[in-house]
């Protein structure tokens, strides 16, 4: 009696796989991700991308975006900071069909916070002693935010609360030379 329950049981599972039961686990999730042409992730961001270098915002690559999405944003924060995780950038309201991000310029209709320096835009790596992690965290929403420009990190965040259908993150290491 006992095999022929777990036949049974077995039986009903295949069964359900077979018809795409909502209630099961998808056998091919889609997993997004974020790259960059500049670093591998848990690798040191090259020093063009720092304050020791020209300050440029890395170039990024996206894939992997679910279906139902109508927004990106991203947040490119440093856990390790003496004062707390300190905001070096963040962007929101890119349009999901966004395949990558260039160290010059935005994609359209995408719009910059204010970072824990006090200014909108990106400030690059520049910890002030040791080696810190750099992550570059990526949200695919079911909204687009429309925050304005200088939206400061509280208000993004409570702004995404709600409406994530997906993250990836990106993380680089820097270390002075100094």
């Amino acid at each position: 009696m006992r095999k022929l329950s777990v036949i049974i049981i077995g039986c009903l599972l295949i069964s359900a796989c077979r018809t795409g039961n909502a209630d099961l686990p998808s056998s091919n999730p889609v997993t997004m991700e974020i790259k960059s042409t500049a670093f591998e992730n848990e690798a040191q961001i090259p020093a063009a991308f720092t304050c020791d270098g020209q300050d440029l915002r890395p170039p990024f690559s996206v894939s992997g975006v679910p279906k139902g999405t109508k927004s990106l944003a991203i947040m490119f924060h440093d856990p390790d900071a003496p004062v707390g995780d300190w905001l070096h950038w963040s962007a929101w309201d890119l349009t999901p069909d966004t395949g990558s991000i260039v160290s010059e310029s935005l994609p359209d209709r995408a719009v910059e916070g204010l970072t824990s320096s006090g200014i909108t835009g990106y400030r690059g790596p520049c910890p002030p002693s040791g080696t810190h992690h750099y992550i570059f965290d990526l949200y695919a929403l079911d909204t687009t935010l429309n925050l304005p420009s200088g939206t400061d990190r509280k208000t993004l965040e409570t702004a995404l609360g709600g409406h994530v259908l997906a993250t990836a993150r990106l993380t680089g290491l820097y270390r002075r030379k100094i």
